[in-house]
């Protein structure tokens, strides 16, 4: 069984994967071909499932942090009789700058042990477990050191500088590092039939490093100008929603992991390693923050190739798509993983896709309007794509639906859901011109304007004292705050400001954190608690900025930002009892809020 917490793992990123290393020093997480493929180490989720250890055999203090502003990540483990740091990333080639990260050949895994003082005894275990767990691979010897292993699709090399000793499906070493000595290892993935990978020399692993060290802290240089509050904060925000982003396509991943759960030992536990539509708009306004338009630009490219062909057939948007553009991304559990501390089902694929949900038309038309001057006059597919959207949004938005938390309930009537469509009809007369639509202004303005009554007609309860989570209903959720975020009513109207403190007073934990909503108030079809959920936290500190209160919206912001770990790494949640992390991590929800809302505090604070 897995145990280790969530918040002792960092991410490494080639923009293409992601890999998750513990402050131990072990790689307990890696899928090498892209984010959603089949992991060869999972022992995140199962102590069986493959690992990569590298670490003091002794036990050593440790700390840790990303070097010069990249994703190349520097352990120092320190011991009465000497110092080493271990040095991890994945692998970026020497032109891969500025705007180019993770166009390279992927799936490299860089390790190098570098002795400060004294003299270090350390241990190295390779334990590859291919599809995630399933494979017992064969390992054989390598010329010149390190090994081969072969299972299922998978081929790995390990480079090393001497010979390990293989002991059936995993392989160990013990080597002593003394001040100024430096070894280096390299573990290159490649799926048959793909050409075998070469082994790389010391001087080679070496300069592979620096190049990756290189390129990331040129992107940093080039695309990171945020100069506000917590700028370290938000530039790491920006790093690591680059580090989620699939380079070829543009995607940007929830997550990279999968099953992590929302509340320990129960069902809350899904695959995040995909795009949703709806997180297009929070995406793009946190990439330019963080970032620079570029990323922004191809993220939305992406976006609207890869919804141009439902929305332009007349059928239903998905909620979400598979990296590459995938639709059909069916759910299956793993049942020979017993789950991080015995949270299961641990879930592969997401039933969410077959989901029907009108806020993405909404989050599609946002995402383009938020940044319209940097992404430039739309091409024909992507203008009728947008004029297709708003049209759906407008024909169909009294119809029941899953809503933005993706209840596997009964559908319902979400107000977050009939806000969004209003944004869908209200961002399509003002995009208009540029979508060669104007003959839809009118169509648009009356679907906004019904929309919109029935929002303030049905969706505040004078009982409930707030805008709420259903049409005509009582209970309180967080998605509410988006009211004043998308402009729906400003944050200084009365009703505003009541649900405001409705949920900073009710739909908060012990620590103030703010829960999505009650789970005992709401049957969502899952059943079972979880934390309280970042995002929601975030957006309070950013409606408390736009109502003007200021000092509140820091209190808050340091209240959510204070649960990141020592990285400045967040999860999707928090444990109310113990204030752990919870949920797949990194999550890129949790890193928006955070930069979204520190933006509005330093505008609002000017």
């Amino acid at each position: 069984m897995s145990t280790l917490p969530i918040a002792d793992y960092a991410i490494l990123s080639d923009c293409r994967s992601a890999a998750l290393v513990s402050r131990a020093g072990s790689v307990d997480w890696w899928c090498p071909a892209r984010f959603d493929a089949p992991a060869v180490f999972a022992r995140l989720l199962d102590d069986r499932a493959g690992r990569f250890a590298l670490r003091p055999t002794r036990e050593a203090g440790a700390t840790r942090a990303y070097r010069d502003r990249s994703l190349v990540l520097e352990t120092r483990f320190t011991r009465p009789d000497g110092e080493v740091i271990v040095t991890d990333a994945l692998a970026l080639g020497p032109d891969e700058r500025g705007h180019d990260l993770g166009f390279g050949s992927p799936g490299v895994l860089l390790r190098c042990v570098e002795g400060l003082r004294g003299a270090v005894e350390m241990e190295l275990e390779l334990a590859p477990r291919p599809e995630y767990g399933l494979i017992r691979p064969v390992l054989f010897a390598a010329d010149g050191g390190g090994l081969w292993m072969r299972g299922g699709a998978d081929v790995l090399r390990l480079s090393a500088p001497f010979p390990v000793a293989i002991d059936g499906s995993t392989a160990r070493a013990r080597f002593t590092v003394t001040g100024g000595e430096r070894l280096a290892f390299a573990l290159h993935a490649a799926r048959t039939p793909e050409p075998l990978p070469a082994g790389f020399s010391q001087a080679g692993i070496i300069n592979r490093l620096d190049d990756t060290l290189a390129a990331w802290t040129a992107w940093s240089r080039m695309h990171q100008r945020y100069d506000g509050p917590w700028r370290d904060l938000v530039d790491l925000s920006g790093r690591v929603l680059q580090g989620l982003t699939y380079a070829r396509t543009g995607a940007l991943v929830a997550a990279p992991t999968t099953s992590l759960p929302e509340h320990v030992g129960g069902a809350r536990n899904w695959d995040y390693r995909y795009t949703w539509v709806r997180d297009a708009s929070l995406t793009l306004r946190a990439l330019w923050i963080a970032a620079c338009p570029d990323e922004a630009h191809r993220f939305f490219a992406w976006m609207a190739g890869a919804a141009s062909a439902r929305l332009c057939a007349g059928e239903h948007l998905p909620v979400m798509f598979g990296v590459g553009g995938e639709h059909d991304l069916s759910e299956r559990a793993l049942d020979h993983l017993g789950g991080w501390r015995r949270s299961r089902p641990v879930r592969v694929g997401n039933g969410a896709w077959r989901q029907h949900q009108i806020d993405v038309y909404g989050a599609l038309l946002d995402a383009y309007w938020r940044l319209e001057a940097e992404l430039g006059a739309p091409d024909p597919i992507t203008a009728r794509m947008l004029v297709a959207a708003a049209d759906t949004a407008a024909a169909r938005w009294t119809e029941a639906d899953h809503g933005i938390w993706e209840i596997r309930g009964a559908p319902d009537h979400f107000l977050h859901s009939k806000l969004m469509c209003w944004v869908a009809c209200e961002r399509g007369r003002c995009l208009a011109p540029r979508l060669g639509a104007e003959h839809r202004v009118e169509a648009w303005t009356r679907a906004r304007d019904a929309i919109g009554a029935a929002i303030l007609e049905r969706g505040f309860s004078a009982r409930a004292g707030a805008f709420t989570q259903t049409l005509d209903g009582e209970a309180l959720d967080a998605s509410a705050l988006c009211v004043p975020l998308v402009g729906f009513l400003p944050a200084t109207d009365p009703r505003v400001r009541a649900t405001i403190e409705a949920i900073a007073t009710r739909l908060t934990d012990a620590r103030g954190l703010v829960r999505r909503y009650d789970p005992r108030e709401v049957d969502d079809g899952v059943g079972g608690g979880e934390g309280a959920f970042l995002l929601c936290t975030f957006w309070l500190a950013h409606a408390l900025a736009l109502a003007g209160e200021v000092d509140r919206a820091r209190e808050v912001f340091e209240r959510a930002a204070g649960h990141a770990n020592d990285l400045g790494l967040l999860a999707e949640e928090v444990d109310p009892r113990t204030g752990d992390l919870l949920g797949n991590f990194p999550q890129a929800f949790s890193h928006i809020g955070l930069v979204d809302a520190a933006w509005a505090i330093h505008e609002a604070s000017r």
